[in-house]
């Protein structure tokens, strides 16, 4: 498979000026922030475990994957998003520019091409911590400003805490705009997607009979006890029973684990994906299992070519990283 650009445009954020040397002529007083990682290397989620209710058979077990990959997937959908603290004001009042981007890209005859981009730029401030002449200096300067604090005048003024609501912030806007696009598509086509992530997000993607997520990390597992050590204990091309995953804010989905490469030697989760598709209906649970077997005949097809030089190339399928690097090129991140 080779990628290639459509003849869409490409629109990256306004930038006449770099936001640095905006924040500088708005607030001399300050020193921009030198050698500060971005902050998506300094937040890590915390780790659970949650029990869920099996919807094919009785217990979770292992299940062998049988038939041979098929490539059943038209377009991948992914999202990046970069943050850092591009000044402290008095009293350590973060300034933190956050940038977003997604993208789905449309597979056809065996080429990658730029279906639809979203990509956005601003400025993520706790208004409630910030003098009212400093937010008013940066809303002139015309840069898109997010408030951390939602107007909550009893914020937290640490500093950290601050820079915790602006990455959270990031990754609810990053969110938003993948799932705009997952909208989009499905409300347009009725071809395989498959969304670097979950689908419980939103409703009508949740819903969707064409939109297959696949979740690379691992903070939350939906197994215990023996159930966890079948989910861990998964050989390549097997997969767990199928399972419901319910939230009160998020719309129910199936989903399963599948072990995309041997792990043997590795880590218990190298190679390991979760995979999310729409919840069937009462009369169609006996089916579920034929849907988990062909959706997990389509993420294996996509296992090759690999995702080399990525890290995360054990589970990543070449479709997301080619979503990637797109992203990487017109975001310069």
């Amino acid at each position: 498979m080779t990628a290639a650009t459509s003849v869409q445009p490409v629109v990256s954020p306004p930038a006449p000026r770099s936001v640095a040397r905006i924040l500088a002529e708005l607030f001399p007083d300050s020193t921009a922030v030198e050698g500060e990682r971005a902050l998506e290397l300094s937040t890590a989620e915390p780790t659970r475990q949650i029990s869920a209710t099996i919807i094919e058979g009785h217990e979770l077990r292992a299940r062998r994957v049988f038939g041979d990959p098929v490539v059943g997937f038209a377009a991948f959908l992914d999202g990046t998003q970069h943050s850092i603290v591009e000044m402290y004001r008095a009293g350590g009042v973060p300034i933190v520019r956050g940038r977003v981007g997604a993208v789905i890209r449309d597979r056809r005859n065996q080429r990658l091409f730029t279906w639809r981009h979203l990509v956005e730029d601003a400025l993520y401030v706790p208004r409630a911590r910030m003098r009212e002449a400093d937010w008013d200096r940066l809303a002139a300067s015309g840069i898109t400003l997010r408030d951390t604090t939602d107007g909550d005048v009893d914020a937290s003024e640490h500093p950290l805490a601050l820079r915790d609501s602006a990455i959270h912030r990031v990754q609810k806007d990053r969110e938003r705009i993948e799932q705009q696009l997952a909208e989009d598509w499905c409300g347009r086509e009725n071809r395989p997607l498959l969304i670097d992530g979950g689908i419980s997000g939103a409703e009508q993607v949740a819903r969707s009979g064409c939109a297959v997520g696949v979740i690379k990390s691992h903070r939350t597992l939906y197994a215990r006890g023996d159930a966890l050590s079948v989910v861990l204990a998964l050989g390549r091309a097997e997969r767990s029973s199928v399972f419901v995953v319910t939230s009160p804010k998020r719309t129910s989905v199936a989903s399963w684990y599948l072990r995309i490469r041997d792990g043997r030697g590795r880590e218990p989760m190298w190679g390991l994906a979760r995979v999310e598709v729409a919840a069937p209906t009462a009369d169609r649970e006996q089916d579920i299992g034929t849907r988990a077997d062909e959706v997990s005949r389509w993420i294996l097809a996509e296992a090759s070519p690999v995702s080399l030089p990525d890290g995360r190339w054990d589970k990543m399928v070449y479709g997301v990283r080619d979503c990637e690097e797109f992203l990487r090129a017109i975001m310069g991140t």
